[in-house]
């Protein structure tokens, strides 16, 4: 072999080596992450922040499982953590406001909730706040069924009423809260109360008739989501009717019903009575010697 193609050999190898090295070295981009942070408090009792994890993926937000989350109030140092959470498969976590935190709670009338996420092999590190102002919301409702809501905020040192603050009140179910009446959303007035009339009569209840009320206030950007319960005796009464010893489609077979034992007993005795009956008629042919 001549030099040259000795020396030109020798390059395209170191060429082919670089390249492979520089491929093999080269890591994979990180993706980024959204932190989302949501302040909720029922009953006007112990609050907690429920953070949300998501990242875009062809353009589209997904929901991201299993990132580690720090929580922190007002500042992120070792005697403000709320604590540190994980992602669920739905990218959401939530947290207590610890007893730890009743002091520093006590010092404003205004909070930051911080989350910080150190990143990994596949995410960059990421943050998110949120910050809110103390308030509560009171529910009451009167024989006439009807229903008054207020909406406070602490200022100073004494509960003040909030004007146009937009509230829902509905009838707390299973399925989804249902509105109280035609009206979706209701707006306190500059006494911080919003009214409603209770138009669905007809609603299933317990034994006793009692449904459960609820006002809420949802995704507030100065407080948060409020919300509160109250059990009121304006539904129709429930009584559970028990058919486990009749005849029924969803009992067990001894007690099925008898329309659907004789639809049943009747194929069954039409298929084998059919099956019989050719048994029958080929024994009948080998006798007669056909």
């Amino acid at each position: 072999m001549k030099p040259l193609n000795k020396i030109s050999s020798v390059i395209i190898a170191i060429g082919c080596l670089l390249v492979g090295y520089n491929g093999f070295a080269q890591a994979p981009a990180k993706g980024d992450l959204s932190l989302g942070v949501n302040y909720f408090i029922t009953n006007n009792k112990v609050p907690y922040v429920l953070v949300r994890v998501k990242t875009k993926v062809d353009g589209r937000f997904q929901m991201v499982a299993g990132i580690p989350v720090s929580l922190f109030l007002d500042k992120d140092s070792a005697g403000t953590t709320i604590g540190k959470v994980v992602t669920n498969e739905q990218g959401e976590a939530t947290a207590l406001i610890p007893t730890s935190l009743k002091k520093q709670w006590n010092t404003s009338l205004k909070h930051t909730f911080l989350a910080s996420f150190a990143g990994n092999k596949r995410y960059e590190s990421a943050k998110g706040d949120l910050t809110v102002g103390k308030a509560k919301i009171l529910i009451s409702s009167t024989a006439g069924k009807s229903i008054t809501v207020s909406v406070f905020e602490m200022k100073d040192t004494a509960w003040m009423p909030v004007k146009g603050v937009e509230l829902k009140i509905a009838v707390k179910r299973l399925g989804g809260d249902l509105p109280v009446n035609e009206t979706p959303t209701f707006t306190t007035d500059s006494t911080g109360t919003a009214s409603a009339d209770f138009k669905r009569d007809s609603i299933p209840g317990d034994a006793k008739g009692n449904i459960i009320l609820i006002a809420k206030i949802e995704d507030n950007d100065q407080y948060g989501n409020l919300s509160i319960e109250k059990s009121v005796p304006w539904g129709a009464k429930f009584t559970a009717i028990n058919k486990f010893n009749e005849r029924t489609l969803f009992a067990t077979r001894d007690k099925a019903p008898i329309w659907l034992q004789l639809i049943a007993y009747s194929i069954i005795f039409a298929v084998w009575g059919i099956l019989g009956y050719l048994v029958f008629n080929i024994f009948k042919i080998k006798r007669l010697g056909v």
